[in-house]
């Protein structure tokens, strides 16, 4: 019964978060789950405070992250991006979805993936307008590759950080494993993109004019921002602490200014989705400890040869679109926690899975709202045809090539 009520919950908390009746926040569901999951012993009060305490860094981290996008929104790194993007395209549609490709995996990389869909989305689908070009292409690589392109960097999305925290690698030890499986999921979604949408890619539009001076100093502040999370990672400093650092550094001469007001920064943490976030894991804490767990723990592989991965990328990309990536990291997490191998394997799965099905992550459900709202709609035929056509190729090019370095640094 215990079971029963834990996946009702986590179901409930899913759904409401899904389709967030009258625009209200995910936390609305969750918290109360979670503190029924308490109160009816579904999970001891010690046990839920510690997975709380436990992710408290990471989500620290997340709503630093948002300030930071925002600040450089505001700074005009975004608006200057679509312009380079533009120029790039010289209104060409192929050499555009270059540009966007390329854009989007580095704002996915840096920022996260919630930068790409909030901040990048809206800039591509004013440039492919601007530049008279069909925007079917440059908008869908803008959700693909937030969620597949987040492999990079422990900071590049939530499940990253969940992961990292339980890798015991070093911030530059886990960008070195996913480099090659980055780079891997980019070419070949590149690769599908410019045959599924051929025919949008054809043709020839207006060049746009050149962009405008680059905001340096807000870029090089996001560049010093990403050096210290490779550089104060190994001295014990949390990212969470290098990311608002970084966005004191953006806010503080636009505070000066009165373009920003701390009340903005505030709601740009979002707090209520970091309340979502707490929430959720003491729900899922109480799935895993009421049956799941033990289930879990008998389908994930003690080894990490390349059948493993594969098993475990997987896995992971089916309970992605099941349950949504975030709770399907904190159910796997503890049963590939044995294996650094493995745990980059469940990351694959649930950041390249999610581009199958609107539910695989947030981010999607996100992007798909923000199209909604500027009439521009995706089809959802055409949504999950795409996600066939590219997800099982990128998880089998990610694996593999995440055995091969794992293979040649001797990483179990």
């Amino acid at each position: 019964m215990s079971t029963i009520v834990a996946l009702v919950l986590l179901g409930a908390v899913l759904g409401f978060a899904v389709a967030r009746p009258r625009g209200l926040p995910e936390a609305v569901a969750a918290v109360p789950a979670a503190l029924i999951c308490v109160l009816f012993h579904l999970v001891a009060p010690g046990e839920a405070f510690d997975e709380v305490r436990a992710l408290l860094p990471t989500v620290l981290f997340l709503a630093a992250v948002l300030v930071l996008a925002h600040l450089a929104e505001v700074h005009g790194v975004f608006e200057w991006a679509g312009t380079a993007v533009a120029r790039f395209g010289r209104g060409r549609p192929r050499r555009l979805l270059t540009a966007v490709f390329a854009a989007a995996a580095l704002t996915t990389a840096v920022l996260s993936l919630d930068a790409t869909v909030v901040l990048l989305t809206p800039v591509v689908l004013t440039v492919a307008a601007r530049a008279g070009v069909r925007p079917r292409p440059h908008v869908y690589a803008c959700t693909h590759l937030a969620n597949s392109a987040s492999l990079l960097l422990p900071v590049s999305n939530l499940t990253n950080l969940l992961a990292f925290a339980a890798s015991g690698l070093s911030f530059a030890g886990f960008a070195a494993l996913m480099a090659v499986p980055w780079l891997a999921v980019i070419a070949v979604e590149y690769v599908i993109f410019r045959l599924f949408f051929a025919r949008d890619l054809r043709g020839r539009a207006s060049e746009p004019p050149a962009p405008g001076p680059a905001p340096k100093y807000a870029l090089v502040v996001l560049a010093a921002t990403l050096a210290g999370f490779a550089a104060l990672q190994p001295l014990g400093v949390e990212p969470a602490w290098v990311a608002a650092a970084g966005a004191l550094a953006l806010a503080v001469p636009l505070l000066r200014r009165g373009r920003v007001r701390v009340g903005t920064l505030l709601a740009e943490a979002n707090p209520m989705f970091c309340a979502f976030v707490l929430g959720l894991g003491v729900v899922v804490l109480a799935v895993r400890t009421n049956g799941l767990g033990d289930w879990i723990d008998g389908l994930v592989p003690r080894h990490s040869d390349l059948l493993a991965l594969l098993a475990v990328a997987g896995l992971a990309a089916l309970l992605a679109n099941l349950l949504n990536n975030l709770p399907a990291t904190l159910v796997l997490l503890p049963a590939a926690a044995h294996s650094p191998g493995l745990l980059l394997a469940v990351l694959i799965g649930v950041n390249v899975g999610p581009n199958l099905t609107y539910v695989g992550s947030l981010a999607t459900l996100l992007w798909r709202r923000i199209l909604h709202a500027r009439d521009a709609a995706p089809r959802t035929s055409e949504f999950l045809l795409l996600g066939l056509a590219t997800v099982p190729l990128c998880l089998v090019a990610a694996v593999v090539a995440l055995w091969a370095g794992l293979r040649l640094t001797g990483v179990a």
